[in-house]
């Protein structure tokens, strides 16, 4: 799992690229630690590479969506792929993350 954060002008661009399974998501929680603030910048996660996502992974998006709308941003899942969209309304968190 590779994720790689791009601090842009008026967003910041999480990249996922790779299988988001629970020592994934250990990881990837420690990246994206920066963020929990979010500067009131809207944060735009581009799944476009995002191959598998467990339970954990889940959390930590969920997380930063919390933490998110504290401060005021705007948190978006981009380029989900189907698979992935179907966990998602599985779980029901369909219904609270914008997807584009």
């Amino acid at each position: 799992m590779k994720t790689t954060i791009q601090e842009q002008e008026n967003h910041i661009l999480v990249t996922l690229v790779g299988e988001l399974d629970t020592t994934a998501a250990m990881e990837m929680e420690e990246t994206l630690a920066p963020l929990s603030g979010h500067n009131g910048r809207d944060v735009i996660i581009d799944c476009t590479h995002l191959d598998y996502i467990a339970s954990s992974g889940l959390r930590v998006l969920l997380s930063i969506l919390k933490q998110g709308k504290a401060h005021g941003s705007k948190v978006v899942l981009k380029n989900v792929n189907d698979d992935i969209r179907e966990v998602f309304r599985l779980t029901g968190f369909i219904d609270i993350f914008n997807f584009e």
